[in-house]
């Protein structure tokens, strides 16, 4: 018959795997977000430049459908606060979203995943998020993204397959995927 403490041992272990993978969930939930909230300035951006070229007859008929404002929902009870975030920013005024799209447009930058795909080419081993960063710093002054930022920048090029993530002791590191 097992003794109690092997059976706290492995619910210990249970716990831990569950918040973990709780942590992980949260984690993709919030790195989708910020893709949907990227597409979404995207589209703005797209939708300023062919009204700003004239062209707003060019686009398809769908997109013009979907443009329109939507309603706001109050968020869930259990959505978390990124989601209610994101819903607020879709019933903006359009105004302000012409506005802000037209100031991108005078600013376009590349994308931060961009850049740390061209400095982690640049290694012909693999490099930590850390080292990516401080180049990046080096070489773009004007772009500051948090030590966070860049780690879930990198785990998104991982997620797309374009760079692969080795763990070495307490290490992640990154390489291109040749």
């Amino acid at each position: 018959m097992p003794s109690k403490s092997a059976g706290a041992t492995v619910r210990s272990r249970y716990m831990e795997q569950a918040a973990a993978d709780l942590e992980e969930n949260l984690r993709q939930q919030q790195e989708l977000a910020r893709q949907i909230d990227a597409l979404r300035e995207e589209e703005t951006l797209l939708k300023s430049i062919l009204d700003l070229a004239g062209h707003s007859e060019a686009m398809p008929e769908q997109a013009q459908e979907e443009s329109t404002p939507r309603p706001s929902r109050a968020p869930s009870r259990g959505a978390p606060p990124s989601a209610e975030r994101g819903r607020r920013r879709e019933t903006a005024a359009p105004q302000q979203r012409g506005r802000k799209a037209r100031q991108s447009a005078a600013t376009l930058r590349p994308l931060l995943q961009d850049l740390l795909l061209e400095l982690l080419k640049g290694h012909a081993e693999p490099c930590p998020a850390h080292e990516l960063r401080e180049e990046l710093l080096r070489a773009h002054p004007d772009r500051t993204p948090t030590p966070q930022v860049v780690r879930n920048t990198l785990e998104g090029l991982v997620a797309k397959g374009l760079i692969e993530r080795h763990k070495q002791n307490r290490s992640v590191l990154y390489t291109v995927v040749r």
